[in-house]
């Protein structure tokens, strides 16, 4: 009991610590790209111990916000969003397969409207890339560089928004994209050729500059993956005895 007091007790410290920080960047005291000051000082300034505060720098540098290069120091991150938000893709990964659809109301949300807004923003050494990246999905030599070119369509479609944010939002969630395609892939032969009539829909709304159809276009795309996961849990549920087939042929139209 008393060493999972003192456990819980040096957590909060370290809590505390975090939290001190987290102000010190908030009001100025700390900016993008500052050497923290050194341990010595910085502990005795927070009132931590040295072990303490060296745990709060792993705890800061695992999130983005802290960089430790070895033998200059410790400092304060761009604090940019593709950095802050690198954990992210760790957290998603993580997420139990059962909140799969969750993951992909999210990308419904945001996607489209990125889209949309890249409609009026792409330049066209962009559409070129995404020209090549079409070329590099139909010629794929594996389903692994089909898979890997089809995100990085939609990867640089998002980026093409000009909202970096909303970008590395879009990148955590391209893992849990992937696998689901590989999935689709598996049970649903037509899906590739739906899927290129598609991408070739959205390029082609990019290209007339035309947001509204940009995001119509895209949105549909996606809730066709959307189809393809309820299909997939009616299945698992089917094998399962949870529900009849009546019910899977429900959720496959």
């Amino acid at each position: 009991m008393a060493r999972r007091s003192r456990a819980a007790t040096h957590g909060s410290v370290t809590e505390d610590a975090i939290a001190s920080i987290r102000r010190m960047i908030l009001a100025g005291e700390l900016r993008a790209g500052d050497r923290l000051p050194p341990e010595s000082d910085l502990s005795a300034q927070l009132s931590v111990s040295r072990s303490s505060l060296r745990e709060t720098v792993r705890a800061l540098a695992l999130l983005g916000v802290l960089a430790t290069r070895q033998g200059d120091g410790t400092y304060v991150t761009s604090l940019e969003p593709d950095v802050l938000l690198e954990a992210t893709a760790f957290v998603v990964d993580l997420m139990p397969e059962t909140l799969d659809h969750e993951l992909l109301q999210v990308r419904r949300i945001l996607e489209p409207a990125a889209t949309e807004i890249a409609a009026s923003r792409i330049t066209d050494s962009q559409l070129a890339e995404l020209r090549a990246c079409l070329d590099r999905i139909e010629s794929a030599g594996s389903m692994k560089d089909r898979f890997e070119a089809d995100v990085q369509f939609h990867n640089l479609i998002v980026e093409a928004s000009g909202n970096r944010t909303l970008a590395s939002l879009n990148r955590s969630m391209s893992s849990r994209t992937l696998r689901l395609q590989r999935w689709r892939a598996a049970t649903e032969p037509s899906v590739f050729v739906r899927a290129s009539t598609e991408h070739e829909s959205i390029y082609q709304a990019l290209v007339a500059r035309d947001g509204e159809l940009a995001r119509a276009v895209d949105l549909t795309h996606i809730a066709g993956g959307e189809a393809s996961l309820r299909r997939k849990r009616r299945l698992e549920e089917h094998d399962a005895g949870l529900v009849g087939p009546t019910a899977v042929v429900a959720a496959d139209g």
